[in-house]
């Protein structure tokens, strides 16, 4: 019998077409032979749809068409199985699922809320627990816990929209300290929206601005010189990780854009003029001596489990060429294509690394299902009105 894995893709972000030519791809690459590929696709607007048109890229173009053909769902538990079941009066179940399979992006799922709710529901699941995706996401908080860790990391500064509205002049001066060129970013996206390279003051508030469009919370770092831009994918859990190939990108723009990594490339099966992040221009392996190759697979790992990540994630980094320092950029804790591009030129195909990813997320789910969870004792049996509830004053 083949297990049923449902993907779960989309959702409320900036990066929602990011996420459906990942998943597009994934679904088109997993093992027929060992799966059944139930495609669970949430919209801007947060609804749920399940349909096999969902597995074609070309759905995506029309809409109103995806929502008349395929059907509105729910998932939720019931007597064991995670159930897909349509809404309204007459309600039906449309599938069941034995896994769920995330490959979302950005704020809103890729955060920690989405796997909290599959966490919440009890259905084994593919990549990072809460925790792991909430750090991954928030670029300050991984600086603090890489800091802590004792894992370098370029200068920064950070602040909310609230502070640079009252401490602009404080927050100018930081920066200063920091010394320009700087990067300023949206502290809790991805795939480099929002980020505005500044390099003389008088460009900091407009660049400070942009990024306030897409969240409260912005990090402004200083830019490595004689950069180099290298990318490490790495596999596991917190008992074992494996690093990829390492990768050079080339950015047509100063910084790696969102252009670069989504807007370019040929065409190909996944429609339009991108294949994700499988597209962008990029040297592997990446021309750096053996002893940096070491070392950034070294700190890949550390990372990996400072942050409490599983499944797959790519870490980036930036490298000073002149100095030979490297400095951890941030982890994509469901990377575009999955990367996919990183574990093929030593050896894994895309159908082994998402078998593996599958494999891992089953373990995962037997191990913890082993921990205590609850008690049987219920404490409430023998509770009687608000007697002895402590400091309560009840009118």
């Amino acid at each position: 019998m083949k297990i049923k894995v449902g993907v779960i893709f989309g959702g409320p972000s900036v990066e929602h077409e990011v996420s459906i030519i990942s998943a597009v791809q994934a679904m088109t690459h997993m093992d027929k032979d060992k799966y059944e590929v139930i495609p669970i696709y949430i919209t801007k607007e947060r609804e749920w749809y399940t349909g096999g048109l969902l597995k074609e890229i070309d759905t995506y173009r029309d809409m109103d068409l995806l929502k008349r053909y395929a059907k509105k769902v729910v998932l939720y538990q019931r007597n064991g199985e995670f159930i897909l079941q349509t809404m309204g009066f007459f309600k039906k179940i449309v599938n069941t699922i034995d896994i769920a399979f995330p490959i979302v992006h950005g704020n809103g799922v890729e955060d920690g809320t989405l796997a909290g709710y599959l966490k919440t529901i009890g259905i084994p699941t593919v990549g990072c627990n809460v925790l792991g995706a909430a750090l991954g996401q928030d670029k300050v908080v991984m600086k603090q816990v890489f800091e802590s860790c004792g894992l370098p990391v370029v200068d920064y500064t950070w602040f909310y929209d609230s502070e640079y509205l009252t401490h602009k002049d404080h927050i100018f001066k930081e920066v200063k300290k920091i010394g320009y060129p700087v990067i300023v970013k949206p502290a809790t996206l991805g795939s480099s929206v929002g980020i505005e390279l500044v390099k003389e003051e008088f460009s900091l508030d407009a660049a400070i601005r942009e990024s306030l469009k897409y969240d409260s919370k912005i990090v402004v770092e200083k830019v490595v010189p004689n950069l180099t831009e290298v990318n490490c994918s790495v596999l596991g859990s917190h008992e074992f990780q494996k690093t990829s190939a390492i990768e050079e990108v080339m950015g047509a723009d100063e910084f790696l854009s969102y252009r670069d990594k989504y807007l370019g490339g040929g065409k190909g099966k996944f429609g339009g003029k991108s294949k994700g992040m499988a597209s962008t221009n990029r040297i592997v392996p990446a021309r750096i001596s053996p002893k940096m190759k070491d070392k950034i697979e070294e700190l890949s790992k550390i990372a990996f489990k400072a942050l409490n990540l599983s499944g797959v994630c790519r870490i980036d980094f930036l490298i000073d060429q002149k100095k030979e320092e490297v400095y951890i950029n941030e982890p994509n804790t469901i990377p575009g294509s999955l990367s996919f591009y990183l574990w093929e030129p030593i050896g894994k195909s895309y159908k082994e690394l998402l078998d593996e990813l599958i494999t891992l997320g089953i373990k995962d789910y037997k191990e913890s299902s082993k921990k205590v969870a609850s008690f049987d004792t219920n404490i409430l049996s023998n509770f009687s009105g608000t007697k002895g509830v402590k400091g309560s004053k009840l009118k």
